[in-house]
């Protein structure tokens, strides 16, 4: 299976350590995850996303992007192709307008449900699925049930983005899994569009840190609060970070737990929901 890093921040920082020299950086992860990689970062609102066939550990693009990359807002991801060809078109982060999507595991038989699935996505939408993968058709289910609550390219609400995740997954498993629940669809994601972000575990390890023990960069940082260094007490936070691993140094990680939605919106408030239901 795949491994994903999602990063939302208050203020521009670099993700070089996560991504390449933390003990379970996504380079290093990479070397059984060999089938591609992608990084999607956010400069001026606008999504900026490289992806490559290659393995990360052996690519020397993906050290150099990772090198470059600070922004309030980064998805990371490295393939283990279940679904589709080794291809860029099936590479990860997929992007739509503003909006970047990737995904950890695997809709069983997808050949055989990937018409039932694409049928459900809206009909202007179905003509940008260019790959093959059923993580690009999970993205534009995604996207279908959002443009609901209004324009793709307007401001959207995590209330309307956690829940159009879950009609997402919803839509997949009532397609794809077998009434027995013998054959379960793995469905763990992160999406974001630059300044909402969001993820779900849905058969597949995730997990989220909002503070750290003690911010290396205290004395310096404009920004540093309570929420830096504890638990937040007003449900704001300074960062959210996703990983399919604990990384290695001062984050304070927790497990998500199967069906969990998890995001912030564009003040950094954070947002807890599930596939089957809202949860306080």
């Amino acid at each position: 299976m795949c491994r994903l890093f999602g990063f939302r921040s208050v203020i521009p920082s670099q993700v070089h350590r996560s991504l390449v020299h933390a003990d379970n950086a996504l380079m290093n992860l990479s070397e059984k995850h060999p089938d591609g990689w992608g990084v999607a970062f956010y400069v001026d609102d606008a999504p900026h996303v490289t992806r490559s066939t290659s393995t990360a550990i052996e690519d020397q693009l993906f050290r150099r992007v990772s090198g470059v990359v600070s922004s309030e807002t980064v998805v990371a991801h490295v393939r283990k192709a279940t679904q589709g060809d080794l291809s860029v078109l099936n590479c990860h982060p997929f992007q739509y307008g503003k909006w970047v999507f990737a995904h950890n595991g695997d809709v069983p038989e997808f050949s055989k449900h990937r018409a039932a699935l694409v049928a459900e996505i809206a009909p202007r939408l179905r003509r940008y699925v260019l790959g093959d993968t059923d993580s690009e058709v999970i993205f534009f289910l995604f996207l279908s049930a959002l443009q609901r609550h209004g324009p793709l390219g307007q401001r959207i609400g995590i209330d309307e983005v956690t829940e159009s995740l879950a009609t997402a997954m919803r839509t997949v498993r009532s397609i794809a899994d077998d009434a027995q629940q013998e054959r379960l669809s793995l469905l763990t994601c992160i999406v974001t569009n630059g300044s909402t972000m969001a993820a779900t575990r849905g058969g597949k390890e995730l997990f989220y840190s909002t503070h750290k023990t003690r911010c290396a960069d205290r004395e310096t940082c404009p920004s540093l609060s309570p929420e830096c260094e504890a638990l937040s007490l007003t449900g704001f936070v300074n960062h959210l970070i996703f990983s399919s691993e604990p990384l290695s140094g001062e984050n304070v990680w927790l497990e998500m737990k199967d069906g969990d939605i998890l995001g912030v919106d564009w003040r950094m408030k954070v947002s807890r929901a599930s596939v089957t239901r809202d949860v306080t």
